[in-house]
C-alpha cells in the first residue's frame, strides 16, 4: 500500500515539473516573441514619410525595433485604429488633439508615450507683411476640428489679435473669444485647404505639416508663429497608443528611437528645421 502511495506521488511530482517546465517554456516564447513583434506605426504627411525613414534605420535595428509603417490619412481614424488594435502606435498629432479626441471617444481612450516636437502654427497673409497691418473686418480662415480650431484662436491672441475668455479650454471656439477690437471675421475651413485659400482672404492660419505640402516655412513664411513656452505645451506632438499599451517597453523605445542624434539630423536637414524637437517629460504637458 505504501509503495502504491509512492509510486502515485511519483506520478503527480513528475507532472507538476512537466507542467512548471512547460509554463517557463511558454511565458519565454511568449516574452521573446513580444519582444521581437513587428510594431505598427501609424502616420500621416511628412510624418508618415519620417517613420518611413525611422523603420529602415540603423539606430531602430540597434535598439532590437521592427517598425511597420501605415499610412491613414485622416486623424479620428488613425486614432480609431490605433484604440482598436490595427496600429499600435501613431505620430501625427499634438497633445491637445489626442485630448480633444479622448473627450469625444469615451470608449476609445488613447494616452502619450512621449513628446516628439513643436511643429509651430502659422498666422499666413498675402496681403499684410505684419501683424499690425491686419486691418478692422478682416477675415480669417482658421480650422474646422476642435483641437486646431482652439490652438489657433489662442495663437491669435499670442499676436494680440483677440483676448479669450478665462474658461477657455481645448474645445473652445469662436464663441469663446470676449473681446475681438479689430471686429476679425472668421471662416471655417478644412485643415489641408489653407495654403489654397491663401489668396482668397486676408489671413490662413496654418499648420505645418500643411504648410509644407503647400511649399510654405512657417519659420519664413508666417507673419507670427508659436514658440515653445507655457502656453504652447499642449501643441507638443507626441507618440500615442491605446491606453491599456501605456506600459509597453518597446513602444516606449520609440520616443528614445525618435530623439536619437542621427535621426533628429535627417528630420532637421529635411524639413528646414520647422519640425522644432521637444524632449519633455509627460508631466510637463499637464
Amino acid at each position: 500500500m505504501k509503495k502504491g502511495k509512492g509510486i502515485i506521488i511519483t506520478i503527480i511530482s513528475i507532472i507538476v515539473i512537466i507542467g512548471i517546465i512547460f509554463g517557463i517554456h511558454t511565458l519565454t516564447g511568449n516574452s521573446a516573441k513580444s519582444s521581437n513583434a513587428t510594431i505598427t506605426v501609424g502616420s500621416q504627411g511628412s510624418d508618415y514619410d519620417i517613420w518611413n525613414h525611422i523603420a529602415t534605420s540603423k539606430q531602430a535595428k540597434e535598439l532590437g525595433l521592427k517598425i511597420k509603417t501605415k499610412q491613414i490619412t485622416d486623424g479620428v481614424q488613425l486614432n480609431n485604429a490605433t484604440a482598436q488594435g490595427s496600429v499600435d502606435v501613431n505620430a501625427f498629432q499634438s497633445y491637445s488633439y489626442l485630448e480633444a479626441y479622448n473627450k469625444e471617444h469615451k470608449n476609445s481612450q488613447l494616452v502619450a508615450l512621449g513628446t516628439t516636437y513643436l511643429e509651430p502654427l502659422g498666422i499666413y497673409s498675402d496681403k499684410y507683411k505684419r501683424i499690425s497691418k491686419i486691418p478692422n473686418g478682416a477675415t480669417v480662415a482658421i480650422a474646422n476640428n476642435p483641437a486646431n480650431t482652439a490652438r489657433g484662436l489662442l495663437l491669435l491672441q499670442s499676436a494680440g489679435l483677440i483676448k479669450l475668455k478665462k474658461n477657455f479650454g481645448a474645445l473652445g471656439n469662436t464663441n469663446d473669444i470676449a473681446s475681438n477690437p479689430k471686429h476679425l471675421k472668421f471662416k471655417e475651413i478644412d485643415d489641408t485647404t489653407g495654403p489654397r485659400v491663401l489668396h482668397t482672404v486676408d489671413v490662413v492660419l496654418i499648420s505645418n505639416t500643411v504648410a509644407l505640402e503647400g511649399h510654405l516655412n512657417v519659420l519664413k513664411d508666417s507673419i507670427f508663429h508659436e514658440k515653445i513656452d507655457i502656453s504652447t505645451r499642449s501643441n507638443i506632438n507626441v507618440l500615442a497608443t491605446a491606453k491599456k499599451n501605456k506600459d509597453n517597453k518597446n513602444y516606449k523605445k520609440l520616443v528614445k528611437l525618435y530623439h536619437e542624434p542621427a535621426i533628429q539630423k535627417y528630420i532637421k536637414d529635411k524639413y528646414d528645421g520647422t519640425k522644432v524637437e521637444v524632449q519633455k517629460p509627460l508631466s510637463y504637458l499637464k
